[in-house]
């Protein structure tokens, strides 16, 4: 036995110390799936990405993604287990179809970011139940809000950010963008030049040279739309940020 002295048995049995120690394995367990994401937002855009690592040659690369579309608007980048990121992903589409059947319109990034935090924080109540091995980054361009990210942690917690990390990395990804950011409201330029930053962090902070393979991107631009960039709009990106170096 731990040092968690059978504290760990069920979800909702806090430690003499206040510790709820299966929603810290959940936090555990998104870091060590050893992927490393980051978002950031733009003027007019809002961009996730995300290391791409497929763990069999026999595998299918196009199957492999951590990087989501939501609704026509959203796209998400999920960091954890994957099993638990599809049925997240699976119930974030849910909710954004509901909305948009009950209420007529879309639903905002804010309003999809606090429903998922409610429905992890209830994960966290139920000795049933165990939270999602996952953390959800959420992008978007709203029509008068602007650019929205927002991450959404396995207890429940939700907050808007300039620019965010999830994984092992996150603290030398945040010390990094906390540094390009810091004088800014958001990241400078066209979408093609977050993309780049997102690129170049992310290559910093994990000390390699990406191919177009190793990563995967999506972007919100200023029509409001999110996609995934294409491996050969990726090469472009690197090959400009060769260039530039």
């Amino acid at each position: 036995m731990s040092n968690s002295a059978g504290f760990d048995r069920h979800i909702t049995i806090f430690s003499p110390e206040g510790r709820l120690y299966q929603v810290e394995y959940a936090f555990k367990a998104v870091t060590a799936a050893n992927i490393t994401s980051i978002g950031i937002r733009g003027k007019d855009c809002a961009v996730v990405i995300s290391q791409k690592k497929v763990p069999d040659k026999l595998l299918d690369p196009a199957s492999v993604s951590y990087i989501f579309q939501i609704s026509p608007g959203i796209g998400a980048v999920l960091t954890g287990q994957i099993a638990d990121a599809r049925a997240a992903v699976v119930r974030a589409q849910s909710e954004a179809a509901e909305f948009r059947y009950k209420y007529g319109y879309e639903m905002p990034c804010d309003a999809l970011a606090k429903r998922l935090a409610n429905i992890n924080q209830v994960y966290t109540q139920r000795a049933y139940m165990r939270p999602f091995g996952v953390a959800i980054t959420l992008i978007s361009v709203d029509d008068e809000a602007g650019p929205q990210l927002y991450k959404c942690d396995p207890a429940g917690y939700y907050v808007s950010y300039k620019a965010t990390s999830t994984g092992p990395k996150q603290q030398e990804a945040m010390n990094y963008l906390d540094k390009k950011l810091k004088k800014m409201s958001c990241a400078e330029g066209e979408w093609t030049d977050v993309v780049e930053l997102a690129i170049t962090a992310l290559s910093s902070v994990l000390s390699v040279d990406f191919r177009k393979n190793d990563i995967e991107i999506g972007v919100v631009g200023s029509d409001g739309k999110f996609r995934k960039l294409t491996l050969d709009e990726i090469d472009d990106r690197l090959v400009a940020i060769a260039e530039r170096d």
